[in-house]
């Protein structure tokens, strides 16, 4: 039992072998031109990540040095193991909002005492997924759950950043035990509004001047950081405000120095941090499944435009060791950055050392403009995160999704409700359990065709259904016979089995796939009700794949090697004709007389 086990985890993880230092083959022939160009692409993400790695801390509840941070350190990292070239890690939209969702369904818990261990499983996930080919499974997620769930999660932080951008003062809602309650969406939007006469016009004023000046720079000039621009004329903003004495809510506690980047680790032995690992784990679970998703949709679709290929689980593996390097130095969970990785694309970047270069002037920008961030107004800012997030809508997705076919829709519909409802680290597999079960339904359905053999002693569809002999039913199965298949596929059987007169079943499974424990249960239980009743089951036509696992599963001793007849390509009916002959033996009579099975509920599919 025990080898059986290790071979089917060797299975598991075969395939090409993870490479341990790929940024050597991109090293191959580097020159100057490809360092020049490294350096542009590396500066251009740069300037992006100062200003998304504060605001996604933001989102996420963190002091603002954790967003800085894991951009700095997941880009230097992940850029020494993944096969991708423009491929740029940090925070992102979709970590950060989910980190937001579950703390805030979680009040008790403390969001910067959790967030080593948090970010030290979503590494440690990683790693395993990349050594079992997990990243293979990325292509199976229908895109319609994606798509709902960014703009379920977009909605969300707009309403979750409302109180910062109306300057509105909430108090934290409690229980009647004075315990912290959790914040859902619906609950926050009605406080909200409950306080709309407490709203801070300067708060206000600021807001509106980001959101112009932010979508200004974004029309007039795509190509410049409008984020960093729009913040760096907060700060200005602020600053003239102070001089009329007019009184700004900034992040003057707010600070990033050689401190923060000391190192700092899981506490696994703390008797209340162990307490919070089985619910730390589904989050962790939930991040490294968005993480594995969007670098493996998003690394290929930069290869494919770059020219070049990628390897998912290589990317996987760079992806789970950045963040175990931003676990232990105060980062939070790393993705893959889409914006970031654009700029770096299209900046010409030739090799992962542009990540790298990313990487360390974000620190040293970080590190010598740390103190401005003081001057940061929180409504500005709070602007800027809305503005984010309504770059997860993407309407023509959306539309795809809910105008494509109805299973489509249903599933977007589910996640997206799901999301404004429950905390996304559940919404995210609410949907993509359904897609599952929605998918499982229409690929269960085997056809059963009625056969007969024509004039010409050929077997072929019969083109009326009618039963002509009662003794033998010859059944054709089409189709996958998978766990979802296997009640349908009994039940028809079933239906066959009704009729007295009838003595044998030949199962011609030529055209079967996917055979699985669930559908030979089902097999052997439809045998034992034949032999009970007097009658007996023929097979023909197994190929390979099937015909082995009837015999790994011991159904091939049950029904009798005498009672089955693999399947040949070279000649498909001299299998089942075998077969008949067979049933002749066990009829007694020199010609049997032979009834084909019809599945009447397939008559008007198609």
């Amino acid at each position: 039992m025990a080898s059986y086990t290790w071979k089917t985890i060797q299975g598991a993880s075969a395939g090409r072998a993870l490479d341990p230092f790929p940024l050597r083959h991109a090293l191959k022939g580097y020159n100057g031109a490809w360092l020049k160009a490294d350096l542009r692409g590396g500066t251009d993400g740069a300037l992006l990540a100062i200003p998304q790695g504060i605001a996604f801390a933001v989102i996420a509840g963190l002091p603002l040095s954790y967003g800085i941070t894991c951009s700095a350190v997941a880009c230097i990292v992940g850029a020494l193991l993944m096969s991708s070239r423009h491929s740029i890690y940090g925070p992102t939209n979709a970590s950060a909002f989910m980190v937001a969702s579950f703390f805030a369904s979680y009040p008790h818990l403390n969001e910067v005492a959790a967030m080593p261990m948090l970010v030290f499983l979503v590494g440690t996930l990683l790693v395993l997924g990349a050594l079992f080919r997990v990243a293979d499974l990325g292509q199976y997620i229908s895109r319609s759950v994606v798509v709902a769930y960014l703009a379920g999660a977009a909605v969300q932080m707009f309403v979750h950043q409302l109180p910062t951008v109306l300057g509105i003062k909430l108090a934290p809602a409690r229980l009647e035990n004075g315990q912290a309650a959790a914040r859902t969406m619906i609950s926050e939007l009605w406080r909200v509004l409950a306080e709309l006469r407490t709203v801070s016009w300067t708060s206000l004023g600021i807001s509106l001047f980001t959101l112009a000046l932010y979508n200004l720079i974004r029309r007039r000039s795509p190509r410049w950081p409008a984020m960093a621009l729009t913040l760096c004329s907060l700060g200005l903003l602020v600053k003239l405000l102070e001089t009329f004495h007019v009184p700004v809510v900034t992040y003057a506690e707010a600070r990033f120095g050689w401190r923060d980047l000391l190192p700092q680790f899981p506490d696994f032995a703390n008797t209340q941090m162990a307490g919070q690992f089985s619910q730390l784990f589904g989050l962790a679970v939930a991040l490294a499944f968005i993480a594995m998703l969007d670098n493996s949709s998003m690394a290929r679709t930069l290869a494919g435009k770059g020219g070049h290929a990628v390897d998912a689980n290589q990317d996987m593996l760079s992806l789970g060791v950045a963040n175990l390097a931003c676990a232990y130095l105060s980062g939070m969970p790393a993705s893959h950055s889409l914006t970031r990785s654009v700029v770096n694309f299209k900046g010409g970047a030739k090799t992962p050392v542009s990540a790298i270069v990313s990487g360390v002037l974000c620190l040293i920008g970080a590190l010598a403009v740390g103190p401005l961030v003081a001057y940061v107004p929180k409504a500005g800012l709070g602007t800027l995160v809305i503005c984010a997030a309504a770059g997860l809508i993407h309407r023509r997705q959306i539309r795809i999704a809910l105008a494509a076919t109805h299973s489509d829709a249903a599933v977007f519909l589910a996640t997206f409700l799901a999301s404004l409802m429950v905390p996304l680290h559940v919404a995210i597999f609410t949907g993509i359990g359904l897609s599952v079960v929605l998918y499982l339904r229409k690929a269960s359905r085997p056809s059963l065709v009625e056969y007969e053999f024509n004039k010409e002693g050929h077997l072929a569809e019969s083109p009326s259904g009618v039963r002509q002999f009662p003794a033998i039913s010859i059944v054709h199965v089409e189709g996958d016979l998978f766990f979802g298949a296997a009640e349908l596929f009994r039940t028809q059987i079933q239906r066959t089995c009704s009729d007295p007169n009838l003595r044998i079943i030949i199962l011609r499974l030529k055209n079967a796939r996917h055979l699985d424990a669930t559908s030979v249960m089902a097999l052997e239980e439809l045998l034992e009700v034949l032999r009970a009743s007097g009658r007996d089951l023929i097979v023909s036509g197994a190929m390979k794949d099937v015909y082995r696992v009837l015999k790994d599963s011991g159904l091939v001793e049950i029904i009798g090697r005498e009672n089955i007849f693999p399947g040949s390509p070279a000649n498909p009916n001299l299998s089942t004709r075998k077969a008949l002959k067979r049933a002749q033996e066990i009829l007694g009579s020199e010609e049997a007389e032979v009834r084909i099975y019809y599945d009447p509920a397939k008559e008007n599919l198609g």
